[in-house]
């Protein structure tokens, strides 16, 4: 597929001011710069994670009054909340069309970040039952195999989607060797992104749209360099940048509804 989706993660986990409008603004001029999709966490206006989608629906709300990107809502973050809390998203906002689904658990740097298998079918019976599409979160090769596992238990959309996260430390390292065995065991028939965090250049994220990857991750969520020695402003920028990599590589940047083709996404209420 020549078409790559674009997903926008604008939210670092550092945080500490997160007001709707000001991320609704940002997230509706990225979609201008090539951003087919949004990925937020549920969080209060202090940046913290939290079940109580209030500002969460608020934001994704004004984001699709302003714009036509997926939204799609993270089921992931280090927290204390269990699977119920973590899923409210899915079950209580209605325009979610996608969710990230973690593949299993791993050490994230100090902590450990747990996805038991029965965390996981509950978060894929979750999706189904609102007929939204999962981004499965893969950290480490094993965890392709943990998701394959949730079948029959629940009907997986299809296709698949993988997306491969590097350079979390505890993690698969963000190296051109790793993500050559990684991509390696992706299903023929799934289509499959990449996550790099920590990044300071674009190397890797160029390395993975030259083998084919049909969905990159960016944005402040996981790195504001710009440049390895310097931050951007805003995640315009990053959003910018990654586009102009895309289309120097003779590929093609995907709007929101040729992903939404692409993804076998649903069609979702446009005004609630």
């Amino acid at each position: 597929m020549n078409k790559v989706i674009i997903s926008l993660a604008p939210v670092a986990a550092s945080e500490t001011r997160v007001e709707p409008g000001e991320v609704a603004e940002e997230v509706i001029a990225a979609e201008r710069y090539g951003a087919a999709m949004v990925h937020l966490h549920v969080r209060d206006r202090t940046g913290q994670l939290t079940d109580d989608v209030t500002d969460f629906d608020k934001t994704i709300r004004l984001i699709r009054k302003g714009s036509n990107l997926i939204l799609q809502a993270s089921t992931g973050g280090l927290s204390a909340m269990d699977m119920t809390q973590r899923c409210a998203p899915l079950v209580q906002c209605p325009l979610v069309e996608m969710a990230s689904l973690n593949g299993g658990s791993v050490n994230l740097g100090d902590a450990v970040y747990a996805n038991s298998l029965p965390d996981m079918l509950f978060c894929a019976q979750s999706a189904a039952r609102k007929l939204i599409v999962p981004e499965f979160e893969v950290f480490e090769v094993g965890m392709i195999g943990n998701i394959l596992q949730l079948e029959p238990a629940v009907t997986l959309s299809r296709p698949l989607l993988f997306n491969t996260v590097f350079g979390h430390r505890g993690t698969m390292p963000a190296t051109i060797d790793a993500l050559v065995a990684f991509r390696q065991f992706i299903p023929k028939d799934a289509l499959w992104g990449v996550t790099h965090y920590g990044r300071k250049g674009f190397s890797f994220l160029a390395a993975a749209i030259g083998m084919g990857a049909d969905l990159v991750r960016i944005g402040f969520e996981d790195s504001q360099f710009i440049s390895p020695d310097a931050h951007a402003e805003n995640n315009l920028q990053l959003v910018e940048k990654l586009a102009s990599i895309i289309r120097g590589m003779d590929r093609e940047v995907a709007t929101p509804d040729e992903a939404r083709r692409i993804l076998n996404i649903q069609p979702r209420p446009q005004e609630l």
